[in-house]
């Protein structure tokens, strides 16, 4: 146990407990988890590079990409690097205040991505709906502007998490049944009342998830809508096929961001505690892991740069 401040009773570290019961496995268990992480950082910072180097990518739609990337990286470092430290090193002990900074860095980078989402849903609204307009609407100011607002949404919606840890006395120990800092899994350690915590991440969930859904599906509606009254099938084949990889994109993000919690909400009695944990590891490392191959295959201008990226490198040999 962490020696606690008598007058706060605030510990001075956390005890990260990796997958509990499954700690003899710990270094099997890494191994999938380490190699996703490879591939995303890879994956990823290759779609940056690709699309700031390739004069052909410099669109809206792919610079919404890159910057859903640098999101999808941001996210997974966030929480992968010390996870891999408690199963290959054992080196469970957390900081107070380093634990706050990840849990705050964990939700914020996963409220952008819903963001970043919803952009791209509108960006390809714009694009399908208005393509004469495309490139005067969606300019590179526009764009920074929708990023930084949408970031800012991210950082004020996750800064109440921290002052709602920071008021909570701690007297159930510092043994967190968790690979990283949650805020729920932090605040159930506390003697004092948590109810508000509870109710402000219910309420985090349902604004950012609803709004954020509301308008992808807005904008999918009028998409199809357009696509419909389009005269050309070849037309509306290359319609649809534009929204392909953005769809998988949100039902690869979506999916185990719903199932997780209603898991944890509602699941409680009846799922193992490590399933849980495999699924919140999962649904944090998951996206960031697939988005880069979904829209390296589902993408043709992005094959089409790998390749000519390729065949530069060849050249220069």
């Amino acid at each position: 146990m962490g020696e606690a401040n008598s007058s706060s009773l605030t510990p001075r570290y956390f005890i990260l407990n990796g997958i509990p019961g499954l700690e003899a496995a710990h270094i099997w268990i890494s191994l999938p988890f380490c190699c996703m992480y490879i591939l995303a950082v890879v994956g990823n910072c290759g779609l940056i590079y690709l699309i700031s180097h390739e004069e052909a990518l410099h669109r809206p739609m792919y610079y919404f990409i890159a910057l859903l990337s640098f999101t999808d990286v941001s996210a997974c470092t966030s929480f992968v690097p010390n996870m891999l430290c408690i199963f290959w090193f054992s080196l469970k002990e957390i900081d107070f205040n380093a634990c706050l900074v990840q849990m705050f860095f964990i939700h914020m980078w996963t409220i952008t991505e819903s963001g970043m989402l919803m952009l791209m849903a509108l960006d390809r609204y714009v694009a399908i709906c208005y393509p004469l307009r495309y490139s005067s609407i969606l300019t590179d100011t526009a764009i920074t502007k929708v990023w930084f607002a949408t970031f800012f949404r991210s950082v004020l919606l996750t800064i109440p998490f921290t002052f709602l840890i920071k008021r909570l006395p701690f007297c159930r120990g510092n043994l967190i049944q968790h690979t990283y800092c949650d805020h729920m899994s932090m605040a159930k350690l506390s003697c004092g009342n948590i109810r508000t915590n509870a109710l402000y991440g219910l309420l985090t969930v349902i604004v950012i998830g609803g709004f954020d859904i509301l308008c992808i599906t807005v904008s999918y509606t009028m998409i199809i809508r357009a696509v419909i009254h389009l005269s050309s099938s070849d037309a509306r084949h290359k319609a649809f096929s534009t929204c392909t990889s953005h769809i998988c994109a949100i039902i690869i993000t979506y999916v185990p961001a719903f199932f997780n919690f209603f898991t944890h909400r509602f699941g409680g009695h009846t799922i193992p505690h490590h399933v849980h944990i495999f699924i919140a590891n999962l649904y944090l490392l998951l996206p960031p892991t697939l988005n880069p191959i979904v829209y390296g295959v589902k993408t043709k201008q992005i094959r089409e740069g790998v390749i000519k990226l390729f065949c530069k490198e060849k050249e220069g040999f």
